[in-house]
């Protein structure tokens, strides 16, 4: 049976192409399982080069959000790459995705984010925000990335006043909001997977 009951349709149950959890199949899941199977076969990552679902999370004025990142991949021990999948427009996607990549790992800014709808997608460099690439092709395949490691710039995204602002920019532009204007209840323990 299809459970129409929340913010998508859920058609039952698929595997996870990386973990073989089993997670809700929704359209969007779908989109998200082609595009990490796209990268396995077509673009040469390995599964340990990807991490699946990772999020980030915030509150500010009482609102608590999970910031997803539907993959991060590392190559050499270094995060380098965060994906972030949304339908709709990219463009509005860009300033969060940097958020996220400026947040996710404690130690440096990882240095470049993609945003995707899994039809077009854009390369982003996260210290200035600029758009490298535009397009499936703009993701680079496993053997670009290694080679661009030596020229990415591992720096530190350190300062309570900077992380607070990325924090607050994901906040606000990952809020979800019903169609009925309530604020969307997060699961216990504050992780929204969706």
């Amino acid at each position: 049976m299809i459970d129409t009951s929340g913010h998508h349709i859920v058609y039952g149950t698929l595997r996870d192409v990386l973990t073989g959890e089993e997670l809700p199949d929704t359209d969007d899941e779908r989109n998200r399982q082609q595009l990490t199977r796209w990268l396995l076969e077509e673009k040469g990552y390995g599964t340990g080069d990807l991490e699946p679902r990772l999020a980030i999370d915030t509150e500010f004025n009482g609102q608590r959000v999970s910031s997803g990142i539907v993959l991060t991949v590392t190559i050499q021990g270094r995060r380098l790459l965060i994906i972030r999948y949304a339908p709709g427009s990219l463009v509005t996607r860009e300033r969060p995705a940097i958020a996220a990549a400026r947040l996710l790992e404690p130690a440096y800014r990882i240095p470049l984010a993609v945003v995707t709808n899994c039809r077009d997608a854009e390369l982003l460099e996260t210290l200035t925000g600029k758009v490298l690439a535009t397009g499936m092709d703009a993701i680079p395949d496993r053997e670009s990335l290694a080679t661009m490691v030596s020229g990415l710039v591992f720096e530190p995204f350190a300062g309570a006043d900077k992380r607070d602002r990325e924090a607050r920019i994901l906040n606000v532009f990952d809020v979800e909001v019903c169609c009925r204007e309530a604020k969307c209840a997060l699961p216990p323990g504050g992780t929204n997977k969706e």
